[in-house]
């Protein structure tokens, strides 16, 4: 058995040498002037524990997920969170809007929450240059 395991440690290092190098990820580009910001709330509003959230954008378009339409994506809301790396695929935990919807209805804590909103392209990637708004401030009662 380790006659087995020895092996394997001298073969891993060669065999992931083999291995080709990630491709770096495409990014789609954005037309100039494109903005993205909340219609509602405002920043500093205080609001009910179940608000809606409208979201306005501005030189672009929004499409579904999946969708290939040039100077196009979807939304990306990040409630009490910073922004993942911008040259990645969106994951985590962010509300994701890939059906291309432009409000939703939020319920939060008591509390003073932060809101902001991510474009994403057809492959959840941000754009290149990135597409986001500026971080909100709101206190839920």
């Amino acid at each position: 058995m380790f006659r087995y395991a020895a092996a394997a440690l001298v073969a891993a290092p060669i065999m992931l040498s083999a291995l080709p190098a990630f491709a770096e990820i495409e990014r789609t580009p954005a037309p100039a002037g494109a903005r993205v910001y909340f219609i509602e709330p405002a920043d500093g509003a205080t609001l009910p524990r179940t608000f809606m959230v409208k979201f306005g954008l501005e030189n672009m378009g929004v499409a579904p997920a999946g969708v290939d339409v040039a100077a196009t994506g979807h939304h990306h809301l990040l409630i009490d969170q910073e922004l993942p790396p911008l040259d990645q695929p969106i994951g985590g935990d962010f509300k994701h809007f890939g059906g291309g919807q432009t409000q939703t209805e939020v319920t939060l804590e008591p509390g003073t929450h932060t809101l902001q909103l991510l474009l994403g392209d057809m492959k959840h990637v941000p754009h290149d240059p990135p597409v986001y708004s500026e971080k909100i401030t709101v206190t839920v009662e």
